[in-house]
């Protein structure tokens, strides 16, 4: 019987296959992060792409920073594509949580560079869209609804509340639900699925003891089946200001103490032992001062649920 030596190269590169695509089946959803701050510096505002795993059939939310972040990840290598063939071929739409100018300034003005997509969105947050940003006095109609002449390069999708809608050019469907930011302001949180499993991202949200809403209650109530079957890989919340930020100068965000009681509310409803070790990614955090450090050691402090707590970076990809 002979025996053929093979080239440890080629040993290597097997077992690296074979181990990405093992890892690959583990996850449900791949993201990458393209801007995960709060303010202050507009080159990392709130954006995140997000694909079925085994896909590169992305969607956008919220789009804060675009050209900054895929710069990035682009250097960084998670795209071997150049940035541009990466906003227009490999974006497939944008879900917007909320209209405020760190969520969509990266939409705006990268539009006349971007391809024909879908932006996806509650009613009130596509009117701003509409009526304030893609028009011919602030900027250019991409949309197809609004001023004449339209450009129709965007095509705006209403989404209806607590209703799943396929995300098109994706596998994967959103559902919406309402949050209360700086009341009455209003934000979404969106619920996406691919197959049987879940990632939760909100946009911008107050606590519902401080907004005196109960928008939060209502969906950890929605989500609590999902954590108890292990169905939801991860949940994407905001956490903008450290303890010491005032109440009344909280304009609709959490604190480390105020995301700890909502997930207080969560565990009461799908019970403690279901909560460990759930992936919980920190969004948001605004830049100035020391901020990021004392939100970072409050929330170690304050993590008696044993989440999971994970603080994004800059076209550094997480999966789940």
């Amino acid at each position: 019987m002979k025996y053929y030596k093979i080239p440890f190269c080629l040993v290597f590169l097997f077992l690296t296959i074979t181990c990405r695509a093992q890892s690959e089946n583990l996850h449900s959803f791949r993201v990458v992060p393209l801007g995960v701050e709060g303010g202050l510096n507009e080159s990392n505002l709130s954006s995140y792409m997000l694909a079925a795993a085994g896909t590169d059939a992305f969607i956008g939310l919220d789009a804060g920073t675009l050209f900054s972040g895929l710069k990035i990840a682009v250097n960084k290598g998670v795209f071997r594509q150049p940035l541009t063939e990466v906003l227009r071929k490999k974006i497939k739409g944008y879900l917007i949580s909320h209209p405020h100018l760190d969520h969509v300034a990266g939409l705006v003005i990268n539009s006349p560079d971007d391809s024909n997509k879908n932006i996806y969105a509650l009613p009130f947050c596509l009117k701003v869209l509409e009526e304030k940003y893609f028009t011919w006095e602030s900027w250019a109609n991409f949309g197809d609804k609004g001023e004449a002449p339209q450009l129709k390069k965007y095509h705006y999708i209403d989404l209806e509340e607590n209703k799943e809608t396929a995300l098109e050019g994706t596998k994967m469907f959103v559902q919406p639900f309402l949050l209360s930011h700086s009341s009455p302001g209003l934000s979404t949180a969106f619920l996406i699925r691919h197959d049987s499993t879940y990632l939760l991202y909100l946009g911008d949200t107050g606590a519902d003891s401080i907004e005196r809403s109960d928008h939060l209650k209502q969906l950890w109530k929605h989500i609590t089946p999902l954590i108890i079957d292990k169905k939801l890989k991860a949940i994407f919340i905001e956490v903008s200001f450290p303890r010491s930020q005032p109440d009344n100068q909280l304009f609709g965000h959490l604190t480390p103490d105020l995301l700890m009681q909502e997930m207080q509310t969560l565990s009461s409803l799908c019970g403690t032992s279901s909560l460990k070790g759930l992936p919980v990614v920190i969004t948001h955090i605004k830049p100035a001062g020391n901020n990021e450090q004392q939100i970072k050691k409050e929330l170690r402090e304050t993590n008696k649920l044993q989440l999971k707590i994970i603080f994004p970076k800059q076209g550094v990809p997480l999966n789940f």
